[in-house]
């Protein structure tokens, strides 16, 4: 399994190419912004991209998809319940006072426990509602290490935003402990914004993750 980090946009959004190396089939998780620069990596390593994955629906981790759709024709995949917020990027948009990047048709709505196969590789989704309503977890819990790509649910030391439209503290904190608590020590997390970490050193130091220990959902 080969992880490719692509940094983008004016938010710093963190879209990732994975791919199994011994077919080079691979997934885009996350499309935030620079699409072309996307296309451009994925050329370069002369990838066969099957999926293309998005954690959720904020402008920072969609601006890039119709670009990519355009060049690459792969299917776009997000949780069900992250259609409204997604729709709503020209919303988002003027928030920031940014152009509309637009959006291309969902072709694949996921559900909790689904599987994503490329390759030799398999990924399971997992909701984790809080920071968005249908935003998911993509987890490769065979790997060495494990490894799971978390979009704005954690982050090193903190967790994602929850004053958004469609966001809910108490859901955040509740998948927190039922979801994020529950994954291994060794499970590597890739977030949509900042450095990779690990389940066992977020449990250990994040106030968030040691706050939702503590709390009896």
């Amino acid at each position: 399994m080969r992880v490719d980090l692509l940094t983008v946009g004016m938010f710093a959004s963190n879209s990732y190419v994975v791919s199994c190396e011994k077919t080079r089939e691979a997934i885009i998780i996350d499309a935030g912004d620079e699409g072309d620069r996307i296309v451009d990596h994925v050329k370069k390593e002369k990838l066969d991209v099957k999926l293309l994955v998005l954690t959720h629906g904020h402008i920072d981790h969609v601006s890039g998809v119709p670009d990519v759709v355009a060049a690459l024709h792969v299917p776009v995949a997000m949780h069900k319940d992250e259609i409204p917020l997604y729709e709503r990027v020209d919303h988002q948009a003027s928030l920031f006072g940014l152009q509309n990047p637009g959006t291309v048709p969902v072709d694949r709505l996921l559900a909790d426990g689904e599987e994503i196969r490329f390759g030799e590789l398999t990924a399971r989704v997992i909701h984790t509602p809080g920071h968005s309503p249908g935003g998911i977890l993509i987890a490769f819990a065979h790997t060495s290490p494990p490894r799971v790509f978390v979009g704005d649910v954690l982050f090193q030391g903190s967790i994602g935003r929850t004053d958004l439209m469609g966001a809910s503290h108490p859901q955040m904190m509740k998948t927190l402990k039922n979801i994020i608590l529950a994954l291994p020590d060794d499970m590597v997390v890739y977030s949509g914004h900042g450095p990779e970490t690990t389940i066992g050193v977020e449990r250990k130091t994040n106030p968030f993750l040691l706050e939702a220990r503590g709390l009896d959902f």
